[in-house]
Parts: C-alpha cells; sequence; structure tokens
C-alpha cells in the first residue's frame, strides 16, 4: 500500500501537467499588464508590480489555502498604496509592507479569518467601488495625455483644464485599447473563437503597443530601470500612529479582498465543475498565512503590497486548472518576463496601461452588486461607503460606512409604525408595525387616547418585542377602556388572538399572570384559536374546554387530538381493555335499536378512518371559518408562494409549524430523505425536477430551501447498507443519496456541523451533510443555474432536530460565510 500511493501522485501530477501549465501561461498574460498598470496607478516602480505578481504566485500560491487563487498587486490595494508612498515615499512603504505581512500571520496564527470577512456586505462592496472610482478618475488624467492630481476632488476638479489640453497621440492609443478590450470578447466568427483564447488586457495593451511602434507616435512609454538600481525597503520614520495606521489598513484591506477573493473562487469552482473534479476547499487561516508571507517577501524585495485578485483566480479556474501549481508557474513566468522581455515592454505606452487600469476602477462599481445591496435595503450605506472612500480615503470611508450600517440597523431596530383606522360597522383597529419600546410610548398613547371610551378596538400586535414602558402603557389604556364601559380584542400577526396578561375575557378565567406571559401576545395562538367576543367564540370556547387546553398545544391547537392530555392517574385502561369496553358498548347501543334502523346503520369506521373523520371535523367546526375569507382569495388569484420548500415526508416534520407560515407561503416538495436527483441521473425520478422548473420558472420562487432532520430514516437505511442487497423501490431511490454519502467519506470536503457542537453520531452528520448535497444537486438543474445566475433566486440549507423542536439555518455563503455550519434560529432571529 505505501508502495503503491506514490506512484498513483506521480501519475496524477502527469496528467493534470498540461491543464495547468496552459492555465498559468493564460493567467501570466493577464497579470503582466495588469501588473504594470498598477505599479503606474500607485506612483511605485513599475518594477515593484513585476515583484508582486511573482512572489503573489510563487510565495502565496504555494503556501496560501485557496489553491486555484491568484495573487498580486491588486486594484483594491491602490489608492491606499499611492496615500502610503506619497507621504512616507516608496522605500518605508516597503517596510509598512513587510510589517502588514507580519500583522497578517499575527491574524492566522489567532485563527481570525472568518471573523475578518463578518462585515456587512454594503461596506465592502462599496469600499471597492469607491477605489474603483478613485482609480478611474485618476488614470483619466493619463488617458488624456496629463498627469493625476493628489486626491479624487482635485482630479475631478482639474478635469476641465485637462478637457482643453488634450494630447491626440494619448487619447488615440488609450482610445484604441478600451476599444479592442470591450469588443474582444464578442469577436465573431470561428476566428473570432480562436483569437477570444488570448486575454482581451494582452490583446488591447498588444494592439496599441504595436499602433505606437507602427505610427513614430512621440508618448511616454515604460521604462524599466535596471534591476541593479531597484529600491529596496528601509526602516520606517514618521509618526508611530501614523505607521501603525499604515499597517493596520494594508493588513485589513488586503486581508479582507483576499478572503472574499477566495470564497467567490470557492463558488465558481463549485458551479463550474463536478464534485469528482474540484481541489480541495479554500482553508482561509491557512490563505491568511499565505497572504501574509507573500506580503513580507514582496515587501523585502521592493515590490507592491499583495492580495488575492479575483479577476486573475477566475481566469486560472475558467482556463482549467486543476491545482496550486497553475499559480506558481504563473509566477515563474513573471520571473523570465522581467529578466528577459525588459526591451519589448519598454514599448509599451503608459497611456494604454492608464487605460486598462482605468477600465478595471470602472469595472469595480458592479452593478450586479448595486442590485443586491438595494433588495436587501442597504443602498445606502453603499452610497455612502463609496462617497466617503472617494472623498476621504480608504481608512474614513470604512469608518463612516461602519457608522451608517450601526445606525440603519438601529434605525430599524427602534422603527415602530402606529396608525389607526375607523372601519365602517364603528370598529376602531390599531395597528402596531415594529418592535414596541420607550421610543414608541409617545405615539402609541397619542394614538390610543383617540379611540372613544365606549368604543370596540382591535389592537394588532406585529412585532417581536415589547420592553415595560410600553406594556404599563397599553396596559393602563386598556383597564381605562374596559372601565368605561369599552370593548377590546388584542390580536398578534396575521389576526390570530392574544390576550393582555391580568386580564380575563367573561367566559375565560385568567391563567397568564406569569411574568414573561406578555411574550405570547404577538405569537400566533393557532388558527382555532378564538376570542370570546368574535363570532362562534363562547362555542369554540366550550369545546376547547372539553378537549383540553393542555400547554403543549397551545400555540398549535389543531394537533390537540394526537395529545393523550388526561393525568397521569387516569392512564391504565390499556388499548384492547378500551376496545372491548367500546365494542360492548355499541353493541348494547345496537340491540335497543329497531330493526329498521338497525339496517339503515352505516358500518362502523375502522380506527384510521376515524381519526381522519374526526380531524376533518375539527378543521371544519374549528378553523375552516378563519381562513375561509383567505383561501377564497388565494382561489381568485391563484397561488404566488415566495419559496419552494423540499423536505422529507418524516411524519414529525409539520412544515407550517416549524416556519409559521399558512395558506399560499410554501411550495412544497416531500420525499424520503429530501433528496433531489441530479439531471440525467440513473433512475431518475422526474417527479423532483418538474417540481422545481415548476416553482422556478412558472411559479417565479424567491428562494428555495432544502430542509433535512434528526434522526432520519433514509439517511439510517444509507448508512446501514450493504453491497448485494436485492433492489427494491425504496433502494432504487436511496440511490440518489449515495453522492451525499461520498461527500461525508471525502477528505476533499469539511464535514457539515452545527455551530458550537460536533453532530452527535454519524446519522446526524449524514444528516447535515445530505442537505448540503442537495444544495449542489439544486445547482445543477438548468432553470435553478439559470435564475441564480441572475440573481433573482436564493438557495438555503436547514436542519431541524425533532428532538430539541429546534431549527438550524446554513450559515450564509453568499460572500463571507461558511457555508459548512448550521447556525440555531433563536426566538428572535
Amino acid at each position: 500500500m505505501t508502495v503503491s500511493s506514490p506512484t498513483r501522485t506521480t501519475r496524477e501530477i502527469r496528467k493534470d501537467l498540461p491543464a495547468d501549465l496552459s492555465a498559468s501561461i493564460a493567467v501570466f498574460l493577464i497579470a503582466l499588464p495588469l501588473s504594470l498598470g498598477i505599479a503606474l496607478a500607485t506612483g511605485a516602480p513599475l518594477q515593484a508590480g513585476l515583484v508582486a505578481a511573482a512572489v503573489g504566485g510563487i510565495v502565496a500560491g504555494r503556501l496560501g489555502g485557496a489553491p486555484l487563487q491568484v495573487s498580486g498587486p491588486a486594484a483594491g490595494l491602490t489608492v491606499v498604496t499611492a496615500e502610503l508612498i506619497q507621504r512616507y515615499g516608496w522605500r518605508t512603504t516597503c517596510a509598512i509592507t513587510v510589517l502588514a505581512g507580519v500583522c497578517q500571520l499575527g491574524l492566522a496564527a489567532l485563527r481570525t479569518a472568518r471573523s475578518a470577512l463578518m462585515v456587512s456586505p454594503a461596506i465592502v462592496h462599496g469600499l471597492l467601488a469607491g477605489i474603483g472610482v478613485t482609480i478611474a478618475l485618476a488614470q483619466l488624467h493619463i488617458v488624456l495625455g496629463g498627469n493625476p492630481q493628489s486626491s479624487s476632488i482635485d482630479n475631478v476638479l482639474g478635469l476641465p483644464a485637462q478637457l482643453a489640453d488634450l494630447h491626440p497621440a494619448a487619447l488615440g492609443v488609450s482610445t484604441l485599447t478600451l476599444a479592442v478590450l470591450l469588443a474582444w470578447p464578442w469577436l465573431p466568427g470561428r476566428a473570432g473563437r480562436a483569437l477570444r483564447k488570448a486575454p482581451a488586457a494582452l490583446a488591447a495593451v498588444a494592439a496599441a503597443t504595436a499602433a505606437a511602434s507602427l505610427s513614430g507616435l512621440a508618448l511616454p512609454r515604460v521604462d524599466l530601470p535596471s534591476w541593479r538600481s531597484h529600491a529596496l525597503p528601509e526602516l520606517p520614520t514618521g509618526p508611530v500612529l501614523g505607521i501603525l495606521a499604515a499597517v493596520l489598513t494594508i493588513a485589513l484591506v488586503g486581508s479582507v479582498q483576499s478572503l472574499l477573493s477566495a470564497v467567490a473562487t470557492d463558488k465558481l469552482i463549485a458551479s463550474e465543475r463536478r464534485t469528482d473534479n474540484r481541489p480541495p476547499r479554500a482553508d482561509l487561516n491557512r490563505e491568511l498565512w499565505g497572504q501574509g508571507a507573500a506580503n513580507i517577501v514582496s515587501g523585502a524585495l521592493g515590490g507592491l503590497p499583495v492580495a488575492g485578485v479575483a479577476v486573475r483566480s477566475v481566469a486560472n479556474v475558467k482556463s482549467g486548472a486543476v491545482s496550486r501549481r497553475s499559480t506558481m508557474l504563473h509566477g515563474l513566468w513573471v520571473v523570465l518576463a522581467a529578466g528577459l522581455l525588459v526591451p519589448v515592454l519598454d514599448l509599451i505606452p503608459l497611456a494604454a496601461l492608464a487605460a486598462l487600469v482605468m477600465a478595471v476602477g470602472v469595472q469595480m462599481v458592479s452593478i450586479t452588486h448595486m442590485r443586491t445591496v438595494t433588495r436587501h435595503r442597504e443602498i445606502v450605506v453603499y452610497g455612502t461607503t463609496i462617497v466617503a472612500v472617494v472623498l476621504g480615503g480608504v481608512l474614513e470611508g470604512v469608518a463612516i460606512g461602519i457608522a451608517v450600517a450601526v445606525a440603519l440597523a438601529l434605525h430599524r431596530l427602534a422603527r415602530t409604525r402606529i396608525t389607526a383606522e375607523r372601519e365602517d360597522d364603528g370598529v376602531h383597529r390599531v395597528w402596531a408595525r415594529g418592535q414596541l419600546t420607550f421610543l414608541a410610548v409617545p405615539r402609541l398613547s397619542r394614538v390610543l387616547n383617540q379611540i372613544p371610551h365606549d368604543a370596540h378596538a382591535v389592537i394588532e400586535l406585529d412585532g417581536s418585542f415589547m420592553d415595560h414602558a410600553a406594556y404599563e402603557t397599553l396596559h393602563d389604556w386598556q383597564e381605562s377602556h374596559l372601565a368605561h364601559g369599552g370593548t377590546l380584542e388584542v390580536t398578534g400577526r396575521a389576526g390570530s388572538s392574544a390576550r393582555l396578561p391580568g386580564t380575563t375575557s367573561a367566559d375565560e378565567p385568567d391563567e397568564s399572570e406569569e411574568p414573561d406571559a406578555f411574550e405570547r401576545v404577538t405569537g400566533a395562538t393557532g388558527p382555532g384559536a378564538s376570542d370570546a367576543g368574535g363570532p362562534g367564540g363562547a362555542s369554540h370556547h366550550a369545546d376547547r374546554s372539553r378537549r383540553g387546553t393542555h400547554q403543549c398545544c397551545r400555540p398549535w391547537t389543531p394537533w390537540q387530538n394526537h395529545c393523550d392530555h388526561r393525568p397521569a392517574g387516569t392512564r391504565t385502561v390499556t388499548a384492547a381493555a378500551a376496545a372491548k369496553a367500546a365494542a360492548a358498548s355499541t353493541e348494547a347501543a345496537e340491540e335497543s335499536k329497531p330493526a329498521a334502523e338497525q339496517a339503515a346503520s352505516p358500518a362502523p369506521r375502522g380506527r384510521g378512518a376515524g381519526q381522519l373523520a374526526n380531524g376533518i371535523s375539527a378543521f371544519q367546526r374549528d378553523t375552516a371559518p378563519h381562513v375561509r375569507d383567505e383561501l377564497a382569495r388565494l382561489a381568485r388569484e391563484g397561488q404566488r408562494p415566495s419559496q419552494l420548500f423540499l423536505t422529507c415526508a418524516d411524519s414529525r416534520l409539520v412544515t407550517s409549524m416549524i416556519t409559521a407560515s399558512g395558506p399560499g407561503d410554501l411550495f412544497t416538495v416531500r420525499n424520503v430523505g429530501n433528496l433531489v436527483p441530479l439531471p440525467g441521473a440513473e433512475s431518475t425520478d422526474d417527479s423532483v425536477a418538474a417540481a422545481i422548473e415548476y416553482a422556478v420558472d412558472v411559479l417565479k420562487v424567491d428562494s428555495i430551501t432544502v430542509c433535512g432532520h434528526s434522526g432520519c430514516g433514509a439517511m439510517q437505511a444509507l448508512l446501514s447498507s450493504a453491497p448485494g442487497t436485492p433492489m427494491t423501490p425504496l433502494r432504487r431511490w436511496l440511490k440518489h443519496g449515495l453522492p451525499s454519502l461520498e461527500r461525508m467519506a471525502s477528505r476533499h470536503h469539511a464535514w457539515a456541523r452545527i455551530s458550537g457542537r460536533l453532530p452527535a453520531d454519524a446519522v446526524e452528520q449524514l444528516c447535515l451533510t445530505n442537505v448540503v448535497q442537495q444544495l449542489e444537486h439544486l445547482r445543477a438543474h438548468e432553470s435553478v443555474a439559470r435564475r441564480l445566475a441572475e440573481g433573482t433566486l436564493e438557495l438555503h440549507g436547514m436542519y431541524f432536530h425533532v428532538g430539541e423542536a429546534q431549527a438550524y439555518l446554513l450559515s450564509e455563503g453568499e460572500d463571507f460565510f461558511d457555508c459548512r455550519v448550521f447556525d440555531s434560529v433563536g426566538q428572535h432571529a
């Protein structure tokens, strides 16, 4: 066994080498002009860009935790680096880069990679967009033939003078560069497909260089001095606090950009490749370690700061890279180019590089990100961060963005809408939307005091929290209103009945004097609950009293019949004895009937049919009157569910109960094991694929949730299945769960787990892993992949622990979180 393993590894290396070699060349051709352009934009020596590209490829590629991520000089650090060079000089900036690398090593040792990503996406995207705007404004001056100013404001104010003094040669070369860059991906025909294999950035710079050289234009060009005169770092000089702030800025901005790029690269790999053709997922702490080492080496050799770069990483993945060798080879090609291609590089016009970097800056202002933050109502944070970065700088922009995000969160927490309306039948209805805190007491008191003393009032509380001040206000007004002859009905969400503690109705005893009883005011009490003052309330109340008011059934009264609510001492009669007694009673009753009535009597129902009939009868009596109007509306307008909910057929999972949903909310698909067969898989059940297609393309749902649960029998069957077992319909169906079993056993995937603890056993481990795997199967469906690419569909994973009655949501992997960890959902989520 130990002898064959190296042979197999060597064979794999030889097999994958051509793909890595081809991808490394493609990435090198993109990295070369971009590295020079970013060095030009920062004001650093142009060799510094090549040093950073080489070190990022070799050092970060070898030591980092994201195998296919490509590191090098990044546009996201351009503004910060330019400010440091202007303030401290180039050699001190190199020393700051070394110290930033040491800081990153410390963050990696503390394993804080995940914490570094826990920043509002609106702030991160606004930071990158602000940097992009700053880059574009500065490079626009070089495109027009001038020189950039020291700040974005100066660059904007200097544009009129620059436009009045155009340099036709520089403008022509820049225009040609941008035209080729934009048109290259759209070249038609067979020749176009062949040409598109070359990167657009390389083609644009090459075309501009060729045009400038052939026409003999007098333009500033790349001037790479001898490596013998290359500047190396010196000890930092200047205010200690300023140096420390600079180090932290480089370390934090570079770390966040690198980690975001690593997560994005993982997502791209997952969408592009099958499970058996993927490298291991990114180890973010190791990636941070690799970035720190690369910054130490780059700064020591006189290079720019290094960070993971999304553009080059995407090119690496799409070019077919298999391992980290492609990243390392790209760094080697940069080293060779820096030593052998200096005469060729010296021909490149600076205007062409400026146009290339300006295009990169414009692309950093992503329309997709703007749509996302707008959909999540965070456009104010995004826009404020952009303006603050452009006007003040990176640190100031991030600080202001965080402050605005916190203020927005506090505003949403404290915001309460209180409205009142007098209906045609004389009922005064008050709506309280949001959390009722002391801040809302003046508005609440003003609205309540406008209700006449003798009127019937309906108070609807639609929130999850009420503090003591709001409670006292509402409770005092209620006592006053009732004392003056008025009537009152307090409801929760969707009109579900509720009561303030300390009050009683005419036919119901007070049973909620405990201190925390008010928390139940806003919770739904189930469709069967009714206020005594409403239609049919008294009859319902009497029926509820007959059936018992066991505490476990109060939130979901329609399921009361399944519970045995008798005291323990009365549960001594066995089922057989009860059945015998019932049979004797029935027989005696039948004998006392006339013959004709006996003949007309229907045959007795079986136990299952009797339970079904009783349940239907309870629904028609208790629940139907309350949902009839809503169901009638849905019948008229048709269903418009917001979510496809795919879960197991297990009887213990009541989807409407655990999601607090009602008619028309969920489009539910249930099967054994909550499995999603891959398209085209053997023994595929098209019913699941048909439901997915109908939900996504016809109903236009906004999200899809895959929900697993504890103690799943399907997962137990998968774990205990033995080879050679005869195929049955159940075993054929469970074959769709084999990828989950393989994923759990694979060393290339981290184990799915519940936040704060390890899985209890192998069954729970497989239940969690199965949710993650079925989400990947969902992405393979064409309709789902299309909507995901458009950004109009979200996928969610959920795990319900039956014994704990606790739901867990798969951490959001949109940009920042580990999408293998299930976090518990609390009462106030």
